[in-house]
This record gives structure tokens, sequence and C-alpha cells, in this order.
């Protein structure tokens, strides 16, 4: 299996990590056991302790017009895809115009904005170990019950590619900072907002170190510069700490924490 060295405080969206080796596949049959796939690292804090880390290789990114569904590849990235869609002329990708990310990643999270999901016309995933219909998939907000490595995924087919979608999604991102963060920090429990509660226990803008609830969006943890580990995970802690004490409301990561001290059913980041 080929090895690459990646350095993930270039790699990864939040410019934090050291460099690792990354198993880096071809063959799906390949995928080390409890390897960790990386995707484009958008939505993931690599940690001092990484987990076995793994990414597809370019053999897993395409796009295929197929029996009138549209098939990508995992590996295939989130603008690749509005590129494609926007020159075919097809419907309901427009709002990856906006959404960082690998086909993996975004399925994998069911990744959207607003009501616009991956999942809304999803038809089946093709993982390392089976194909499995939407319908026999568990998904709702920010959430999938897929374990096994995604490898493909198919689409209805649908023309009509909308312009006027784009400009809605560019104005749903225009208050998000443009520092290096991996997102959406928290997911938005039932009712509420995580932004609106981590203002409200008066983290918004707070800093420790190089790390930052955005002063322009509360739930973006932000790399004003030099961000470490640590320092986010001290934050995430106490985002979920006072959040909890203020309104019993435990707020959940969307971000992938991915350190084997903070994984599993003993991390500190679970829920209380």
């Amino acid at each position: 299996m080929r090895k690459k060295i990646i350095d993930f405080s270039k790699f990864s969206s939040f410019k934090i990590g050291g460099k690792f080796s990354v198993d880096m596949i071809d063959d799906a049959q390949a995928i080390p056991k409890n390897a960790f796939i990386v995707g484009a690292c958008n939505n993931i804090l690599i940690g001092n302790n990484p987990p076995i880390l793994a990414k597809l290789s370019k053999k897993f990114d395409y796009i295929k017009i197929e029996n009138n569904t549209l098939k990508i590849g995992a590996a295939t990235p989130s603008g690749k895809i509005f590129s494609f869609c926007k020159k075919h002329n097809i419907a309901n990708f427009e709002f990856l115009s906006h959404l960082p990310g690998t086909l993996g990643g975004l399925v994998y999270m069911n990744a959207g904005l607003k009501e616009y999901e991956i999942f809304n016309t999803l038809i089946f995933v093709k993982t390392a170990n089976a194909e499995i219909e939407k319908k026999d998939i568990e998904h709702g907000y920010r959430y999938t019950n897929i374990t096994s490595p995604i490898l493909e995924a198919t689409f209805e087919l649908k023309y009509g590619f909308d312009e006027a979608k784009v400009d809605i999604f560019k104005t749903m991102r225009s208050n998000q900072p443009s520092l290096p963060s991996a997102g959406s920090c928290f997911k938005n429990p039932k009712g509420d907002y995580a932004g609106r509660l981590i203002e409200a226990v008066g983290l918004k803008g707070f800093r420790v170190g190089g790390m930052e609830f955005s002063s322009q969006h509360a739930n973006f943890l932000v790399n004003v510069g030099n961000g470490a580990f640590d320092d986010a995970i001290f934050l995430i802690k106490e985002a979920q700490s006072r959040v909890y004490a203020a309104f019993k409301i435990w707020l959940e990561c969307e971000i992938a924490v991915l350190d084997v001290e903070y994984m599993g059913e003993n991390s500190p980041l679970v829920r209380p």
C-alpha cells in the first residue's frame, strides 16, 4: 500500500496538525481496519496522536451519467461536482457551490445548507462492504449511521440548473468568517442555534492561544494564527460545559476530532 506524508497544518481547513503518514487507497479491499478516511480534511480537527489515517486516491474521483442516474466517486471534490452540474444543466447540486469537501464526507455527514441536503436526491451508497439503499440508511440533520468507508454514491438525475439558488446559497454564507476553520463547530440543537447559545454564555470572540470562537459568527471556531489542537479542544469543552450549565443543552460537535485521547466512549467530548 502506498503511504504519503501529509502536513495537516497546510492540508486541513483548520490549518492545524502535524505531519502524519496517510495510507493512500487505490483498492477498496485494501482499506486498513479502523482507518479514518480524511477526504479533503474540511470538517476535521487533527490531534497530536491521530488514529490510522487513510485517503482515497484519484481512482475514486469521477462523475458519470449512467442509466439516467448520476454516479459520483467518494474522492470527488464538491467544486468539481458543482462545475459538472452547471455545465450539464443538472439540478439539485447548486448548494455545493459554497460547501467544501469531497463526496464521501458530504454523504457521511448528510451535509447541506438549511433544507438542501445531499440525501435529498440520493438513491444508494456503495461502501467498502456493500451497496446500501437510501431507505436502509438512518439519516437526519448532519447525521448518518454509515459505518463503512464510502466509495461511491448514486443520485437521481434531474435537469434544470438554477443559478438563482447559487445566489441564495452565497447569501447564506455571507456571515461566515474567512479565517481557517472547519465550518460550524457544533450541530444546532433542536429548536435553537449553537451560535446563539455560545454567545449567550459569553464565548463569542473568546480567544485562547491562536483559536477563537469568531466574533463574526460564534459557532465558527477559527484559527486566528498559529492555532493549536489543545487550544481548540479547550474552547470546545468550555463551550459544552458553559452551555450545559446554563441551559442543560449538550452541544454536539459537528466537526470530527481525530485524536485517540478524544475518541471513543470515554471521550471528554461525549455527553455527560
